[in-house]
């Protein structure tokens, strides 16, 4: 990615730090389905996405929970927090497309937080918008039934990739929801009785209420 798309995909930050982070950062090419972190690990380099796809979860055995996506512009809060507090990760990260990412350097980084106001801003709005995230998780897990929480997540694939239709396996969803695959198919069923899916060869089509 040249430097003219880095300035345009942050755009929102200060001319002289966007200066700064084209000579101080490397920018990396990510083919899909790339883990970029694993709990246990430590961040180094703060990942911040300029092109692409990044899926945060917490993982245990073979189950996961969606925590939220990373889409271009944005970073990951909870990486960012290990980072400033030097503290093992406690997320998982992959790609979901081939992805550019910058990684921000964590000495630079600390000194860009306290020189940027906007680089602040960035963040800080991220943090509400994961906070956010996280809660409406929390309430669906803990009041949601499974038809629910299924829905839910489909239709946040499909925004997140910019498309109605999610092609996804149901193996993979019972993985994501922490449940069993013939379980997630009969909800499936019970969502497309009710008109909120269709089940099409190219994948899983989510439909208006």
């Amino acid at each position: 990615m040249d430097s003219s798309a880095v300035k345009h995909a942050l755009r929102q930050l200060e001319g002289g730090l966007i200066e700064e982070l084209l000579e101080q950062c490397r920018t990396v090419q990510v083919p899909e389905g790339a883990e970029l972190l694993r709990e246990g690990a430590y961040v180094r380099d703060l990942p911040l996405v300029l092109d692409g796809l990044v899926r945060v979860y917490l993982g245990h055995e073979d189950k996961e929970l969606l925590l939220y996506y990373i889409q271009p512009a944005e970073s990951c809060v909870m990486s960012l927090s290990a980072l400033l507090e030097r503290a093992p990760s406690r997320i998982y990260a992959v790609t979901e497309k081939p992805s550019t990412l910058l990684l921000l350097p964590e000495t630079d980084l600390r000194r860009w937080l306290r020189e940027y106001p906007s680089l602040n801003e960035l963040l800080y709005h991220q943090f509400h918008e994961r906070y956010r995230d996280l809660v409406e998780t929390i309430q669906l897990v803990t009041f949601g039934d499974l038809a629910t929480r299924l829905l839910d997540h489909l239709r946040k694939a499909a925004q997140v990739n910019g498309s109605d239709l999610v092609n996804v396996r149901h193996s993979r969803l019972a993985q994501e929801l922490g449940t069993a695959r013939e379980v997630v198919t009969r909800t499936l069923k019970k969502l497309e009785r009710d008109g909120l899916v269709k089940q099409e060869a190219g994948g899983l089509r989510v439909l208006d209420p």
